[in-house]
């Protein structure tokens, strides 16, 4: 009689179904939500931090933080005593901005109830997200700023970044363009590592501010004419 095996080989459609319900699981609880929403702002936090934001005990946060890291939601990096948490990466970003997008669709029988300012400008991660990003990405592709393919910048498109002060990681393993679909606008806004840059010079020209623990930003005077010297935008 052939011995029986204590592990029988998994297919890969099987490790597939896995591994989905294994980050499903990990996502399924409003204290993790909470947490992961926070993150959102591409920086990072501390358990206690986000304990406060799910509004549950540090004990309790902690038990949900290893939740997280064990479904590779989230990292950790420990400086001298502190510990402090961010998201995994730009894919997890997005995948909590697409299932932002498929709550919203499910409610749509409810008024929206989501601040006037995140719906305006918000980070999502390490890009910026919301009707003013939204509006950017329409400008450029309607001005042809990238590629036929949409996965870079035209001629152009690296032109218009190089008056901006934008500088976009070549060796990056993200793609250049990638279009992100914003949860509150229902269309798409710039990812990939030009949308990375793109923020990141907004920031470091000082047309944008943001606040510490919130992904709300706000556009400073010079910001607010640089948009509409660069899009057309008005705010």
């Amino acid at each position: 009689m052939k011995p029986r095996e204590k592990n029988p080989p998994v297919d890969d459609a099987e490790l597939l179904e896995r591994s989905i319900a294994d980050v499903a699981s990990a996502i399924a609880d409003p204290s993790r939500v909470s947490m992961l929403c926070a993150l959102m702002d591409g920086r990072a936090w501390t358990a206690t931090e986000l304990s406060a934001v799910a509004n549950i005990a540090p004990s309790t946060a902690s038990a949900h933080l290893s939740k997280l890291l064990h479904g590779k939601l989230i990292s950790c990096l420990s400086q001298g005593r502190h510990r402090y948490y961010r998201l995994a990466g730009s894919d997890i970003a997005k995948l909590l901005e697409t299932l932002m997008g498929v709550s919203m669709k499910l409610r749509t029988s409810h008024k929206c109830m989501t601040p006037i300012h995140l719906r305006k400008a918000r980070t999502c991660y390490d890009h910026l997200a919301g009707e003013v990003a939204v509006n950017l990405y329409d400008f450029m592709q309607q001005e042809h700023w990238f590629t036929d393919d949409g996965v870079g910048l035209s001629a152009l498109g690296q032109l218009k970044f190089q008056q901006m002060g934008v500088v976009v990681l070549t060796h990056s393993k993200r793609k250049a363009v990638c279009e992100c679909l914003d949860w509150s606008e229902r269309r798409s806004h710039l990812g990939g590592s030009s949308g990375a840059a793109l923020l990141s010079a907004f920031e470091q020209n000082g047309w944008l501010t943001r606040i510490q623990g919130y992904r709300e930003v706000n556009f400073t005077d010079e910001g607010k004419r640089a948009l509409h010297r660069f899009f057309k935008l008005k705010l």
